[in-house]
This record gives structure tokens, sequence and C-alpha cells, in this order.
């Protein structure tokens, strides 16, 4: 624990350098990094010197994480607004999956929009593609937690004596709805409702059995006229947990075909050109983006897009191995 008092005092002296007589508005997302930075900053700064601003994506944001931002900043006592963020959400992935443009172009963009004077901090650390920069400065973004690793960081929270309240989607890192519809979101009534609806309810199922996991997510897949409900929970439940799954999935309008990844799978991915054709984005799309958020092993085989309005991928079905 000593240790971890040195750096605390370390990234604490840094924010105080960094920011001067600013403001300092946090980007919140009410996960363990965010959560950590903000501490950090009202250590160093003092609450009124520090305000938590979370982009919130309406129904593509799980109840749960809205209600963890709201407990989490009532508990550290700091000023919290709310930015929306949905519409701009449903035009991005109009054109398949793509977190990385919605991290850095709405997450990011419309924290930028609303802070007019003041400087902006962010989570970013080792875990994270921004993090592996090394580069504590970027776009206007501050990173006071460059350079650490997750093991770091859960310790500074430690020492802060302060728990993060948990969806249940997955250990690692947890966010919105939206990224586990893994194609096009052309309907929002049907494609995004599809999503929305499975992730919101599979949590109520779980903790209604009071079952922990460490995985908990319905991926909606398929062509674009049929959603598929593949879902996924680590440990995988008994059969009294997936009945009633099931049973509630089944009876929404929007999904068509509901099925559980309780073996090895193989995905059939759809890909533009640029991702198709490169071996190097293939791989992370696999075994960066998908397999981890998956409760069983996952391969894939691919197919080459001929349609221009798919700027990323889309998983267009499944064979269990």
């Amino acid at each position: 624990m000593d240790g971890i008092l040195e750096l605390v005092e370390k990234i604490k002296e840094d924010i105080v350098q960094t920011v001067g007589q600013e403001r300092l508005y946090v980007s919140f997302s009410g996960g363990l990094d965010s959560t950590v930075v903000a501490l950090l900053a009202k250590d160093a700064l003092g609450s009124d010197r520090v305000t938590l601003l979370n982009v919130c994506f309406g129904p593509y944001s799980f109840s749960k994480g809205i209600q963890a931002v709201l407990s989490l900043s009532a508990q550290m006592g700091l000023r919290l607004f709310f930015i929306p963020g949905e519409d701009e959400q449903t035009a991005l992935m109009y054109h398949g999956p793509n977190c990385n443009s919605c991290t850095k172009n709405i997450k990011m963009g419309q924290v930028r929009k609303f802070v007019y004077k003041g400087i902006i901090a962010s989570g970013a650390n080792l875990s994270d593609s921004w993090g592996k920069t090394g580069i504590k400065f970027m776009d206007g973004f501050y990173s006071p937690l460059i350079g650490l690793e997750k093991v770091e960081i859960r310790k500074i929270l430690e020492y802060y004596g302060v728990t993060i309240p948990k969806i249940g989607e997955n250990y690692n890192r947890e966010g919105c709805k939206l990224k586990h519809l893994l194609k096009m979101n052309v309907s929002k009534d049907f494609h995004a409702r599809a999503v929305c609806f499975s992730n919101e309810v599979i949590h109520d199922i779980l903790d209604q059995f009071e079952y922990e996991r460490s995985i908990a997510n319905v991926k909606i897949i398929g062509p674009l006229s049929k959603n598929i409900a593949l879902v996924n929970i680590k440990p995988f439940p008994d059969k009294a947990i997936q009945d009633e799954i099931f049973s509630v999935l089944s009876a929404e309008s929007s999904i068509n075909e509901v099925w559980f990844a309780d073996k090895p799978i193989e995905l059939e991915i759809l890909a533009n050109p640029g991702i198709y054709n490169n071996m190097d984005s293939k791989y992370w799309v696999l075994n960066g983006r998908l397999a981890p958020e998956f409760s069983c092993p996952v391969t894939a085989v691919w197919k080459k897009s001929r349609n221009n309005k798919l700027h990323t991928f889309a998983v267009t079905g499944f064979r269990y191995i």
C-alpha cells in the first residue's frame, strides 16, 4: 500500500500542475478508470473544481449503468451533467459496429462540444489503444492514468475505499448495449430494439435468480431481415435460467431466433473490403473485438461485402463446431 500511496501522490501532483487554475471536466462512464480519475482529481483540486460529464445514449445505455453513474457522483460529492448522444450513435452504427469511432467521435466529441472552457480528463491507460500511445495530451484530452496497468488502477480504487456498482455484462469492460448489435443498425424498431431489449432483460432475469456471472450479453446477429439472439453467459447457467431467458426473448417480436453460446462456434462474418483484405484487421475484429465478449471459443469464416454502406463488418450467421 505504501507504493500505491506514493503513486497516488505523484498523480495528484501531476493533476495540480497540469490543470493549474482551470476547471477539470471528467469524461465519466461510471467504470473503473473514469471513477479513479474523478477520485484523484477531487483529492487534488477539491470538489468545486471538478465536474463529471456522462454521454448518455438513452435506450442504448444500461439502466444499471445510469444508476451507477448517479450513485458514484453522489458518493463522491461531485457535480454531474448528462450529455445526449443517442442520435449520433444511431447514425454511426447504421454503417456497422464501430466502437472506436464511437469513442473518438461521439463520446469524446460530445464532451468537447459541452466544454467551452477548462480541461477534459479521460481514463485512458495501458488497457486501451489511446493509453498505449503514451501521450498524456491528445485531441484536447488529458489522461492522468497514462502508463498505468489495470492492476495499479484497481489498487488506487481500493485505496480510496470506493466500490463500483457492476452491470454484470463483462468483468473487464462494460459498455453500451449497441456494441452487441453485430450488424448494421438500419431500423431502430427492429435491429436496435432487439439488442436493447435482450441486453436489458437478461440482467433482470439473472438478478432475479441471484446468478453471479463474469459475462452476460446477447449478441444480435444474422442478415438484415432476421435477428438471431446469441446468448452469452459465463459461467453457463442451469436449465431453469436458460428456459426463462429463452421464453422471454422468444416472445419479443423483434427477435426471430434464440440460441445459447454453450459450445465452440464459428461465426460467418461479412466484412467491407478494407477489413477483408487486411489480415491484421481481421485478426483484431475476431480476437480483440469479438472473442473477449463471448462465453465460448469462437472462430470465423470471412466473406467480402459488396454493400458499400457497410463500413466495418457484420456477423450474418453462426454454426456450432
